[in-house]
């Protein structure tokens, strides 16, 4: 696989300060976060204003870009608050807003034309009509709608002009309803999943019932007596990134505001290796099995998914993420656990730009010189001897298999 100069943006999720760390020190070019007003996440994904702020300031000390989501649709009394967080987000730097509802969006641009606007995959654009009304109004960039082909993309590529951009998903978890406008978490819930506040009960366990046979479950795909039916397969496009650039993509978008930094940095590692060529797809894509996920999909850009759908709900990992290293001195790393480890056990350091190493764990200390022969305790910090100088802000893994 090759890519073409200019390389295609990598644009990472941020739900938290670490994530932006990790997201921006593990090589993505830009971030999306959430602020104050329709942000489209539960409220512990978003910055207040003196975050946000501070977020903007830390990635263009990077030379990184930030872009907020605004991507909810309002009600009547939100309207009148997008003026004022329109200007608030052109002063303290932002790159862009992504807005999903046209009132937001006219609101945005008669507030603060200078802030640049993309257009959410919330919107639902699949043509190139939709998107030339859209630049009409402003809008730089459109996040195509996820039912989109390749070669759909290829054939509204050529309808629009070089100065709009299209962005589109490579990598992370997928809505069953059309781009992820769903009202099944607000039927069974009463949590609009277009409010983000979402249940995703199309992740629970379904059995079909008649009404004159009460308490009878007929399976609809046998498995365990349920199926999970609705539940959708992640998103992975590492094997064909090539393709998605010829078809006319510049900015590849891995889902996952509320993912963990872990989860961010491990994915927008593969990623930007795969699209710098450090390495190989094989060993990207063995980075991204790592992760916990639902067994992956290339979506619809090759057409209709034709996967076989019944994916019982589990998660599969290769990995599992047990510390943050915290910093590096004298033969030891001093770390904050997540996840239990034991002596004897091999660890995985991921660290950016440099080749994932392993080591073994010979000792557990704690800060106040305590030997252990595990690490039960999570956020607890540790000390274990380490050959290699890794460095704050590195992560460590346990194999599964190990």
């Amino acid at each position: 696989m090759s890519l073409k100069t200019p390389k295609p943006e990598l644009l990472a999720p941020a739900g938290d300060d670490e994530c932006l760390e990790a997201a921006i020190n593990f090589g993505a070019d830009a971030v999306y976060l959430g602020g104050r007003l329709l942000q489209l996440r539960a409220s512990r994904a978003a910055f207040d204003d003196e975050r946000l702020e501070k977020a903007v300031s830390f990635a263009h000390s990077k030379s990184k870009k930030v872009y907020v989501t605004v991507n909810s649709f309002a009600f009547n009394d939100e309207i009148a608050e997008c003026a004022d967080y329109a200007r608030f987000l052109r002063d303290v730097g932002a790159d862009a807003a992504i807005i999903s509802d046209i009132g937001v969006l006219s609101a945005f641009r008669e507030a603060a034309p200078e802030l640049e606007a993309h257009v959410s995959t919330q919107a639902n654009t699949m043509n190139y009509a939709a998107a030339m009304v859209y630049r009409s109004m402003g809008s730089k960039r459109i996040v195509l709608a996820r039912e989109l082909s390749l070669e759909e993309i290829k054939k509204l590529r050529e309808r629009l002009p070089e100065d709009v951009e299209l962005e589109a998903f490579v990598h992370g978890a997928m809505c069953m309803a059309f781009s992820g406008r769903c009202i099944l978490s607000s039927f069974l819930a009463n949590r609009s999943g277009n409010r983000g506040e979402c249940s995703q009960p199309c992740r629970w366990n379904y059995a079909l019932t008649e009404e004159k046979r009460p308490g009878e479950f007929f399976p609809i795909e046998e498995e365990n007596g349920f199926t999970t039916v609705l539940s959708s397969h992640d998103l992975c496009c590492i094997d064909f990134l090539d393709k998605l650039q010829d078809a006319g993509v510049s900015s590849f978008k891995i889902e996952g505001r509320m993912k963990t930094a872990y989860y961010v940095a491990t994915a927008v590692n593969a990623y930007r290796k795969a699209i710098d060529g450090t390495d190989t797809i094989e060993n990207c894509r063995e980075e991204l099995n790592a992760l916990k996920h639902r067994p992956y999909s290339s979506g619809f850009y090759f057409g209709d998914i034709a996967v076989n759908h019944n994916n019982d709900g589990r998660y599969l990992q290769t990995c599992t993420f047990v510390g943050n290293v915290l910093g590096s001195e004298n033969g030891y790393l001093k770390l904050r656990q997540r996840n239990h480890f034991r002596l004897g056990d091999t660890l995985e350091a991921l660290s950016p730009n440099r080749p994932t190493v392993s080591f073994k764990v010979t000792e557990i200390r704690t800060e106040a010189g305590e030997k252990r022969e595990t690490a039960p305790h999570p956020n607890e910090i540790l000390y274990v001897p380490c050959e290699y100088e890794l460095s704050a802000g590195d992560f460590l893994r346990r194999r599964d298999d190990d």
